[in-house]
């Protein structure tokens, strides 16, 4: 099934899992130009942040999205009755979803190859985190589009447009 249009997340709010969405850009922008600039080891900041978005995925479980539920923040995917941990819905692959393993197992295995192979590889995880701090504050995602064409099924849904009828002339 494949589909046409774009999907845009909402906007309207920073609710927990658009905020993980910033602040893992953050993560992956700064840890990515100290690797390159400073200290090579420096992006094992990227392989953590990779390394938890896989977690996420299988789990539901966001140490992040944990404080910033503590913080007051709210989840439009979370899992109801968490209590006091966040976790992020589980009960199917929807889009959402495969971002954060498809994000995770990627950035990984850049910073590997930057590691192992050569420094180049450190452009795919800052190519990464700036879509993701694009994704926090727009609601745009290339990956998120590429997954909706291909029929991946969305939670968050954006507002939908009134269309309002004009009158017709008598």
């Amino acid at each position: 099934m494949t589909r046409s249009g774009f999907y845009i997340v909402p906007t309207d709010r920073w609710y927990i899992e658009r905020t993980v969405w910033l602040i893992a850009g953050l993560v992956l922008l700064v840890s990515t130009l100290l690797a390159v600039t400073l200290n090579p080891l420096f992006i094992f900041g990227v392989i953590v942040t990779g390394l938890v978005s896989v977690t996420e995925a299988f789990t539901g479980f966001c140490p992040i999205g944990t404080l910033l539920k503590r913080l007051g923040f709210t989840g439009a995917l979370e899992q109801p009755q968490s209590g006091s941990l966040y976790f992020l819905q589980t009960d199917s692959w929807y889009l959402e979803r495969r971002i954060y393993i498809t994000v995770g197992v990627n950035i990984t295995l850049g910073a590997i190859l930057f590691l192992l192979h050569s420094s180049w590889w450190a452009l795919f995880p800052a190519f990464v985190g700036m879509a993701m701090v694009w994704f926090a504050s727009t609601g745009f995602c290339i990956l998120a589009n590429i997954l909706y064409w291909i029929g991946a099924e969305p939670r968050l849904r954006p507002p939908t447009l009134i269309r309002r009828e004009r009158p017709r002339a008598i």
